[in-house]
């Protein structure tokens, strides 16, 4: 997982957590940050699933690339892999973690549904483009839990984050919206 620094300055990624869902060498990286609510609710653009997305029931801004496309990633429970639902590969801690095909009809998924959530767009990196920008010190890469893509408050999600790192990561979590007025 991917969380912005407090000095990384484009808009589009500034105090966000972003779920790396494929990273590949040849094809570079895409994400989907965590931490964007919309004001438009799962059921002004996909009513269809709107009794089995996870609360708060809002579109998600997954990222800047393609906002017009939606993806949904869900968490299911037990060890099926429901038809419409593939795994991410990654964190063990996140097996159970997957993207979802939106134009599976939900009455097919929705019972092996736990957790749903939708995105209208994604982050995207071309090859080693996001490793310069680690290196340029604009992303921390840490650990995901469970909680962190379903969490109830989504605004709170880059402090909550960075408070359960250890050292000076931890410290970050308290650095303020605007640091000239400290």
């Amino acid at each position: 997982m991917l969380v912005a620094t407090p000095l990384l300055g484009d808009p589009n990624f500034r105090r966000t957590v972003v779920l790396v869902v494929e990273h590949e060498e040849i094809q570079g990286t895409l994400g989907v940050v965590l931490n964007r609510p919309t004001k438009i609710s799962v059921d002004q653009v996909l009513d269809q699933w709107t009794d089995v997305v996870t609360d708060p029931p809002m579109v998600f801004n997954g990222g800047p690339v393609a906002r017009s496309s939606a993806l949904a990633l869900a968490l299911v429970p037990g060890t099926d892999e429901p038809v419409g639902w593939r795994a991410l590969d990654g964190a063990p801690s996140l097996a159970r973690l997957g993207l979802l095909d939106l134009d599976t009809p939900p009455s097919v998924l929705a019972p092996a549904i736990q957790s749903l959530r939708v995105y209208a767009g994604y982050a995207g990196w071309s090859p080693g483009q996001l490793e310069s920008e680690i290196g340029e010190g604009a992303w921390y890469v840490v650990a995901a839990e469970p909680g962190d893509v379903f969490a109830p408050d989504p605004d709170a999600l880059w402090r909550t984050v960075l408070r359960r790192q250890e050292g000076d990561l931890a410290f970050l979590a308290t650095y303020p919206e605007d640091p000239t007025q400290n």
